[in-house]
């Protein structure tokens, strides 16, 4: 068999290389649109916007309307795609048991607090993703404390429920308060570009 004959057959045996990156974000449940920012990144690797959003949007009726959910979708050469959908990010959680919407707004600053049977939950529930299949439930739960931590979320023991409403009616005043010093701040420079 002479040499161009041995780079046809190699060449027919070498699977084509994929130079396509990787879909990685988070979409709401439920509300993927074909608009930006959505839209673009499906259209940008050939995925066929209107089917991966009424997909996705199927795949997710079941969860609450909004709860981000980090996806992952590998595009295959005839245009379909293998869509893998996370359970919500540590954070989303996180905030969810200690009830607070925003993190903490400075070093030091404590924006919540969860006990040890939340950390738990929330560990269980993340040991689902394909990312953490091979870490022990112990390491997952290493794992989101350093989250708390960055975050601003204390773990404790227990929590004796009218003193956390105390502290989250403290804490809401405190973030309303910074709200509208970054709001004065904005509206200063908007006054003196003007």
């Amino acid at each position: 068999m002479s040499k161009a004959g041995k780079m046809k057959m190699v060449k027919k045996i070498i699977e084509k290389v994929d130079h396509s990156s990787k879909l990685r974000t988070d979409i709401p449940a439920g509300m993927a649109k074909a608009a930006p920012p959505l839209g673009p990144m499906l259209g940008q690797r050939n995925i066929n916007i209107p089917n991966f959003c009424k997909d996705f949007n199927e795949r997710t009726q079941h969860i609450k309307e909004g709860v981000p959910l980090p996806c992952r979708a590998k595009v295959n050469p005839d245009r379909s795609y293998n869509l893998v959908i996370h359970k919500p990010p540590v954070t989303y959680f996180l905030k969810q048991a200690a009830g607070v919407q925003v993190g903490q707004m400075e070093k030091g600053d404590i924006a919540g607090k969860i006990t040890l049977k939340h950390l738990y939950e929330i560990a269980k529930i993340k040991s689902e993703d394909p990312p953490l299949a091979l870490m022990s439930l112990q390491q997952i739960c290493i794992m989101i404390v350093g989250i708390a931590r960055t975050v601003g979320i204390q773990i404790v023991r227990e929590i004796d429920p009218k003193e956390y409403e105390e502290f989250l009616k403290e804490r809401e005043l405190k973030v309303e308060e910074r709200r509208n010093q970054r709001r004065l701040i904005k509206e200063s420079k908007l006054l003196r570009m003007g």
